[in-house]
């Protein structure tokens, strides 16, 4: 028994001679053999090795931030301001003018009229129109710009004109003059029957609308001119130093330019880059922030090129 107790304990002491033999064996043979590069490194001479992974504690957990909802017409700031607040207050409710948009493009916002009287952001078209019979919102005589026709507009309207009118003197494309304001829809109707008497039904569609179908009965939209001591005429504004710098600006001061060149599919009007229609501020920098050139594309409505009836 002791005797197999002697060699069992022999036999141990010679693996464990055997093994730290090998291990030194190995270590003395590879001294001068570098370590396998990392084949995430870069393959060249300056090459440094990655520093050392952290540990678990060491780390920071990531924070994550979920998108904010999107706002609703359940939202109660919607709700208030729909109800006692102004166009800008709803506009800004939603987000701002891009939200706002993308919500009522969508059809998420119901509570959004695009019919409503008296809403910047009213539609008219061949398709919408003006839904009370006889309307005209509360107007004042227009000083914004040289008053050629003693038109009159809103109030936020000929204000915002002012501003444009000051800016396009002061940046050197010259003064802005009103051709025409708003008209009520008998006077409208007039318009419609003599350019219809003059040229055909057809013509006078695609260049003046009928009664309750104008831009014109909300107050929210202006003919310009350009004037240089004298003033000139619609037809002339696009090519003037005055148009050309609207064209560019307008949306800086809450307007865009409504029946752009090559729209009429979608408008159903002919060119008019004298038609300046107010949005407000809010939505005119996220309609020349998206690339739009019509209002019905802005809103996600369909091409209104003829009327219903």
């Amino acid at each position: 028994m002791g005797t197999a107790v002697l060699a069992v304990a022999a036999i141990a002491v010679v693996t464990v001679v055997a093994i730290t033999g090998a291990f030194s064996a190995r270590d003395s043979s590879t001294a001068d053999v570098p370590p396998p590069q990392d084949s995430s490194a870069p393959l060249h001479s300056d090459a440094t090795p990655e520093a050392p992974l952290p540990t678990a504690g060491a780390l920071d957990a990531p924070v994550i931030e979920s998108a904010a909802p999107a706002v609703t017409c359940d939202d109660p700031a919607v709700i208030a301001a729909l109800a006692e607040g102004t166009d800008a207050d709803v506009i800004a409710a939603f987000g701002g003018g891009g939200p706002f948009r993308a919500r009522v493009a969508s059809g998420e916002a119901p509570c959004v009229n695009l019919t409503e009287p008296g809403r910047t952001w009213i539609v008219v078209n061949k398709q919408f129109g003006i839904t009370e019979p006889g309307y005209l919102p509360e107007l004042v005589y227009a000083e914004g710009a040289r008053n050629t026709v003693d038109g009159e507009l809103r109030a936020d309207v000929d204000a915002a004109l002012a501003e444009m009118n000051a800016a396009s003197i002061a940046e050197g494309a010259g003064e802005l003059g009103i051709a025409s304001a708003a008209r009520a829809d008998w006077f409208q109707q007039r318009l419609h029957d003599n350019d219809a008497a003059s040229n055909g039904l057809e013509s006078a569609d695609e260049s003046t609308a009928r009664a309750g179908h104008s831009e014109h009965q909300t107050g929210l939209a202006v003919d310009l001119i350009a004037c240089d001591g004298g003033c000139g005429t619609i037809e002339g504004f696009g090519d003037s130093p005055q148009g050309r710098w609207v064209a560019v600006n307008a949306w800086r001061f809450g307007f865009i330019v409504r029946y752009e060149d090559g729209f009429t599919g979608t408008t159903g009007y002919m060119p008019e880059p004298w038609h300046l229609r107010y949005i407000g501020l809010e939505l005119a920098h996220a309609y020349a922030e998206g690339g739009y050139r019509t209002l019905e594309d802005f809103f996600g409505l369909p091409a209104a090129p003829d009327y219903v009836d």
